[in-house]
């Protein structure tokens, strides 16, 4: 049902959607979390205008949120509770913007989020995984393809619905490098590594279509392509759960875990943060500090310089 010609609150918020996505170029995806975001925040504090919006409101509403729960009892977790926030945030500066008497943006304070637990791969279990697709004697096109892409997403930090978006045009294997359209519709810059370029030539060199699309479904027997359709970043999804148990390994394994391999990687082998900030194409440095504290090589040089020196049978 359209908003009340008497609820500003509604309209304004409309016509921020619109503004979210034509101006600032925010997916469709956005556009409906933010709607269903500011949706919750209106209903809750029954406010019509956004000039009657005060702190006392924005503290309801954060009770609120921090008491409600899923079917199996678990309260939303503080992330979940600050994307509310960051919404709510981005609209009252856009009403600011708009000359819009309201609360200020900048008085709404995040919840601190507890430390993300990064999962990664190295050593010998990332060798085990990458090698997983070509284990065995008999060899499908299946098994190129997916050599190719484990390579490919450990090689470049790509997300994984930017991997499964890759048509064959996108990559030029006479360079080196590629250009990506990532999250924002930012564009950066990613680097092929040899395997990663070795094992795309070794797949595409076995294909026999005309399909644009860079990595296609296949049959179960790997000999030839189901409607010329790309992979989705779910069947990506379920072909690395398959590698993983594979390869033997007990903790679960994403996409997104490669993604996560690849900047400690980079930072373990001395990048510095700006950096991989830009590879991974990351809006904010926070973002990024999260892979910090797991390759800081100081603190380990430091336990063992420090650590029960004093201790009798310490050789």
């Amino acid at each position: 049902m359209a908003p009340s010609i008497s609820n500003e609150l509604e309209l304004w918020k409309k016509r921020f959607l619109t503004y979210i996505e034509v101006e600032k170029n925010k997916s469709l995806l956005t556009r409906r979390n933010y709607d269903f975001y500011l949706s919750r925040f209106i209903s809750v504090s029954r406010l019509t205008k956004p000039s009657q919006i005060t702190l006392d409101d924005v503290r309801d509403f954060r009770l609120w949120l921090n008491r409600q729960q899923n079917a199996r009892g678990q309260g939303l977790k503080k992330s979940t509770q600050n994307y509310h926030l960051i919404a709510l945030r981005s609209f009252l500066k856009y009403l600011a913007k708009n000359d819009v008497p309201t609360l200020v943006a900048e008085k709404i304070e995040l919840a601190k989020s507890s430390e993300r637990q990064v999962n990664f791969l190295e050593g010998d279990d990332l060798d085990r995984f990458l090698n997983a697709p070509l284990q065995g004697e008999k060899h499908s096109l299946i098994s190129y393809r997916d050599k190719a892409i484990l390579e490919l997403l450990f090689s470049t930090g790509l997300r994984v619905s930017e991997l499964a978006a890759l048509k064959r045009d996108s990559i030029n294997l006479n360079k080196d490098e590629f250009t990506v359209r990532g999250k924002g519709d930012k564009l950066r810059v990613v680097f092929v590594s040899p395997a990663a370029k070795l094992w795309l030539k070794e797949y595409l060199g076995r294909r026999h279509d005309t399909s644009p699309f860079l990595f296609l479904r296949q049959d179960r027997a790997g000999r030839r392509t189901i409607d010329l359709k790309p992979l989705t970043p779910r069947s990506i999804q379920r072909l690395v759960d398959h590698y993983a148990a594979a390869a033997g390994l007990t903790k679960h394994i994403t996409p997104h875990t490669l993604r996560h391999s690849y900047a400690t990687d980079l930072l373990m082998n001395g990048a510095d943060i700006r950096s991989v900030q830009a590879m991974l194409g990351h809006s904010s440095i926070q973002t990024t500090q999260i892979y910090t504290h797991i390759t800081n090589p100081r603190l380990r040089e430091i336990y063992a310089k420090h650590h029960g020196r004093k201790r009798k049978g310490n050789g």
